[in-house]
């Protein structure tokens, strides 16, 4: 029943033909079961663990490999290989695709937890009445028209109307559906609201909230799917995950990548038609294998196998530094996202404030004798921890509270007239509360003020043990009077009283709201001298004032505290009682915002980040927050920046376009608003990362380009989110998004040091087929070059240290490509120099080494027709391992000096010394003791067809490979002398220029 809120009590109960006193029958129940179904979410069928497996390989660029693989094994066999040596390659290549497999299908099976982790906020059983009799029944067997019993500590069992109230008042805990820091009151009365949301529907209790006080009766109108905690399972489903950043850009060049492979192999095969006949093939068809094999190897050489492997260690990395800051990552790619958010939605409750309500200030009256009538004391500390301290009008420490007779009493009406409880968990290490907010706050106050008598109390009460320390003072009061009798709260009086007794002597204290408690005052209590006077009209104008000041201004939640003293012996309460009162003093209290969140907030604003407070909260009480945090800096009027969710649905097309771009405050949400939101600034190209501890704030999770939960949140956000804070603290993510930006730049380093060095692979390949050489290098020597040579050190690029001004530049675009214009062109020229510099070892070796055949360079590019005319070298010397060993130490060489060009994208090495990445120096000595052992042990150089190198032929590989440092840094050069250079016109994009150019 969609619009039950809106009905009466008895509308409800005729649309399901139920009685109230009796239940429903045995036979109805059969029907509803039959229309209605369970009261259970329904369990959604997990994608098959093969279809996950497949989905990881569904990538152009993991295709082309695992064709490349395939084709290479399918030719080695073709040829008669046989062993090792034909598995090699196509075994290495499906090692790296099965462990990025594992990490994809591993990301995606965490993600469907969250769906049955929501099943944890279901009732067991409920109080239901049938047949005229109540039973306990287990949760899922209840049905529309059934009547159930709540009562204090009950978890709501499914979505129900209130019929009858059992008590003074209902009071819930909804916060995990809509975020609201304190219980809600719940009435019987319908609802008139348009557009209502959860907060407007009063009469109905939500299914997986608990009630905190009071008892009452309902109808069940909505089970299983069709409750608010069905809707967030449905909005789940309904969330399909975003592509990161990053992986778009990857997808973008690995399609881009396929492209020039798929053009170039057939280019090269084209080319050499014409050779397919020559005699040192021994055939046509041999020559087009032969030729195709070259174009296998090209496409082995320019994809750059270890790409995935290196992002993934380089993101595991990144997730271990977050990880010291509090920051649990659970998506890898999530880190990356972080660099590049450009707004940030936060939930206020438990993100931006502590969600303890804490006592801020106390109001009291001074004397009647002088100005100013009242004194007002600030309370210091943000959670149930009872440490903090009492300042007076001047921030002064006061360093007795409890001789100021007012704040004394104020400490035992608040330790009397309260159903609370505080104490402390060792497990979770901190100070939880058992009942309301507001009562548990003023347990923690008592606990400020301390006990009379003692001039060593404060330091007394910090020997107790914490578990001792949680009440102590309360306990105190406890003891020292005995509790008579007790008119709980209801709405009409809105106040509640305890009588007490205390040396025969019987007291009663009151607490309330201001406007009734102070109706019913005659007298007040002076902290002066602890003298009680008549309560004047000039006396409560001013009270009233400060009330108006608390509440309004200040967005305090305000309680009146009083007391009475009663006949000797009266050992019952009637609502007459609550008359002639004597004023004690006005308590205002609030969530109070975290205190590192203020210098977060400006953080966020100086690195181009935007922070839209999300709260089901009202307007007021969020408006007040966002000014205390500094969200609403230098802004007087806050219409264009905070919106209500009905306010926002509200506006025309146009209009909320233009309000998505200004808001700062969007309040009154449900959970389906927050989703609604994180779409909108999304179609306007905003990356936006999302907050949240609540099951409500799941679908809004899922939905973000990256979804924050709390540590101390539920499971439900936790298994939804990409990242979890484990101190719950927004200035967390402000440090996170640092990380997450210099995570990105190292990654964008070694993405181009690994497209250079295949760049230089594919032009040695391409360069040696147009000309005629023989194969420069075989499949399994790139292979080698690209996993461990290429993969260490692009592993150590992730270590650079971070830009100082990272938190001070605005996120990047999302379109902003990983490498583009000039930066491609230079990249195009290294790599040039790379494969170049790898041919001119190949041919040094022929034409000028000692040790070599020292051929004419003629002959070596007509090697193939060596077989068919007289010559006076043997033809086997074509066959020597030699001149592929120089060309491919010159390879892994030169790839180690660019290395050292990785360290900065413009900086000189003489800035950025090698040893400012010790990691990547390590990596560099590392692959060389790696390619030396190939080269002089014997297995290893004959399975990759090596040999040992002389002394001189490594003087010409130092040669050959340190002039890639000097080209760079004349690149380097020119990028830092003129930042607009204008490179030639085809390569004139606004990506090319600079960023400082760009905003100019």
């Amino acid at each position: 029943m969609e619009d039950a809120y809106a009905k009466s009590v008895a509308e409800v109960l005729e649309a399901f033909g139920v009685d109230r006193t009796k239940g429903l029958s045995d036979s109805q129940v059969e029907q509803h079961a039959v229309l209605y179904g369970k009261n259970e979410l329904p369990h959604e069928e997990s994608t098959p663990f093969w279809k996950l497996v497949l989905k990881q390989f569904d990538d152009l660029l993991v295709k082309i490999l695992v064709a490349a693989a395939v084709v290479s094994f399918l030719l080695a066999r073709l040829n008669g290989e046989t062993g090792l040596t034909a598995f090699l390659e196509p075994s290495v290549i499906f090692m790296i695709l099965a462990a990025n497999a594992a990490v994809g299908v591993i990301t995606e099976t965490n993600a469907e937890k969250a769906l049955e982790e929501l099943r944890a906020y279901q009732a067991d059983v409920a109080t239901v009445l049938r047949n005229g009799c109540f039973s306990i029944l287990p949760a899922t067997e209840l049905v529309p028209g059934d009547i159930v019993e709540v009562g204090v500590g009950c978890k709501v069992p499914a979505d129900m109307r209130m019929v009858e109230m059992l008590s003074h008042q209902l009071r819930v805990d909804q916060a995990i559906l809509t975020g609201e820091s304190c219980s809600v009151a719940k009435e019987l009365d319908s609802t008139s609201a348009m557009n209502a949301v959860y907060q407007d529907k009063t009469n109905i209790l939500f299914s997986g909230t608990v009630v905190v006080a009071g008892r009452a009766r309902s109808v069940v109108i909505g089970v299983g799917s069709s409750t608010a905690m069905g809707s967030i399972r449905d909005a789940m489903l309904r969330t399909e995950d975003e592509a990161t950043p990053l992986k778009k850009k990857l997808d973008e060049f690995g399609t881009f990548l396929a492209k020039v492979i798929a053009g170039i192999c057939i280019l090269v095969w084209v080319v050499n038609i014409g050779h397919f006949r020559d005699p040192s093939h021994g055939g046509f068809l041999r020559g087009a294998i032969h030729y195709f094999k070259v174009a296998v190897a090209l496409a082995v050489a320019a994809i750059p196998e270890g790409l995935p492997a290196v992002v993934t260690t380089c993101l595991a990395l990144g997730t271990k530094r977050m990880a010291r800051l509090n920051a649990i990552v659970r998506s890898l790619p999530s880190v990356e996202t972080l660099g590049c958010t450009t707004v940030i939605c936060s939930d206020k409750t438990g993100t931006l404030t502590t969600n303890m309500m804490s006592v801020s200030k106390v109001c009291v009256v001074r004397s009647v004798h002088q100005r100013p009538i009242t004194d007002e004391y600030s309370i210091s500390g943000t959670t149930f921890a009872p440490d903090g301290f009492i300042y007076d009008a001047s921030k002064l420490q006061l360093e007795f509270p409890p001789q100021s007779p007012c704040l004394l009493h104020i400490a035992m009406c608040s330790a009397l007239c309260n159903e609370s409880t505080l104490q402390y968990n060792p497990d979770k290490k901190c100070y939880e509360k058992i009942g309301e907010s507001t009562e548990v706050a003023l347990r923690v106050l008592v606990e400020k003020v301390g006990l009379p008598g003692f001039d060593s109390m404060p330091s007394a009460l910090n020997m107790l043990t914490k578990h001792e320390r949680a009440s102590y003072c309360n306990h105190y009061w406890e003891n020292q009077f005995r509790k008579i009798s007790v008119l709980d709260f209801s709405r009409d009086r809105k106040m509640m009283s305890v009588l007490c007794s205390r040396k025969r002597q019987e007291i009663m204290f009151s607490k309330g709201a201001p406007e009734s408690v102070m109706a019913r005052c005659t007298h007040i209590l002076c902290n002066d001298d602890g003298s009680s006077v008549p309560l004047t009209m000039d006396i409560r104008n001013e009270l009233e004032s400060r009330f108006q000041s608390f509440a309004g201004k200040d967005t305090l939640r305000c309680l009146a505290l009083a007391l009475k003293r009663m006949p000797e012996g009266q050992q019952s309460l009637s609502y007459d009682d609550e008359a002639n009162l004597t004023f004690i003093g006005l308590v205002g209290m609030l969530d109070p915002p975290r205190e590192e969140v203020r210098s977060a907030i400006q953080s966020c604003m100086s690195a181009g980040i935007r922070v839209i407070v999300v709260t089901g909260d009202n307007k007021s009480t969020a408006e007040s927050l966002c000014r205390q945090i500094g969200a609403f800096e230098h802004l007087d009027d806050f219409t264009g920046y905070s919106y209500t969710a009905s306010e926002f649905e509200g506006l025309p097309p146009l209009e909320r376009a233009n309000a998505l771009r200004r808001m700062v405050l969007f309040s009154r949400v449900e959970p389906s608003h927050k989703k609604i939101l994180i779409e909108a600034l999304q179609s306007q190209n905003e990356v936006v990362a999302m907050t949240g501890d609540g099951v409500n704030d799941a679908p809004a999770l899922k939905k973000a380009d990256i979804g924050i939960a709390m540590g101390s949140g539920t499971a439900v956000a936790k298994s939804a989110s990409d990242m979890v804070l484990a101190d719950d603290n927004f200035a967390t993510i402000v440090a996170a998004v640092a990380e997450g930006r210099a995570i990105y730049n190292n990654t964008k380093q070694f993405i181009r040091y690994m497209i250079s060095s295949n760049i230089g692979e594919v032009v040695c390949i391409f360069v040696a087929a147009v000309l005629g050489m023989p194969d420069t290098l075989v499949p399994v020597q790139l292979l080698w070059v690209n996993l461990v040579t290429d993969g260490l050190p692009a592993t150590a690029i992730g270590f650079n240290k971070p830009d100082g001004n990272i938190m001070t530049v605005k996120p990047r675009k999302v379109n902003e490509a990983v490498v583009s214009g000039w930066l491609f062109f230079r990249y195009l020229v290294i790599g040039a120099y790379v494969g170049l510099a790898t041919i001119a070892g190949f041919v040094w070796w022929f034409v000028y080494s000692e040790n070599g055949p020292r051929l004419p360079y003629s002959e070596l590019v007509n090697f193939d027709s060596c077989s068919t005319r007289q010559t006076s070298y043997p033809c086997s010397i074509f066959e020597d391992r030699h001149p592929s060993t120089v060309s491919m130490t010159v390879l892994v060489v030169v790839e180690m000096f660019n290395a050292l060009n990785n360290l900065s994208e413009n900086q000189s090495l003489l800035v950025i010394h090698p040893w400012s990445n010790l990691w990547l120096v390590g990596s560099i000595i590392l692959t060389m003791l790696l390619h030396i052992s190939v080269l002089y042990m014997e297995p290893l150089s004959a399975l990759f067809s090596v040999s040992p190198l002389s002394w001189a032929e490594w003087k010409v590989v130092l040669y050959l490979s340190f002039p890639v440092i000097l080209i760079d840094e004349v690149l380097k050069f020119f990028s830092r002398s003129s930042r607009a250079w204008r490179f030639p016109s085809r390569l004139w994009r606004r990506e090319v220029l600079p960023k400082e150019a760009r905003d100019n």
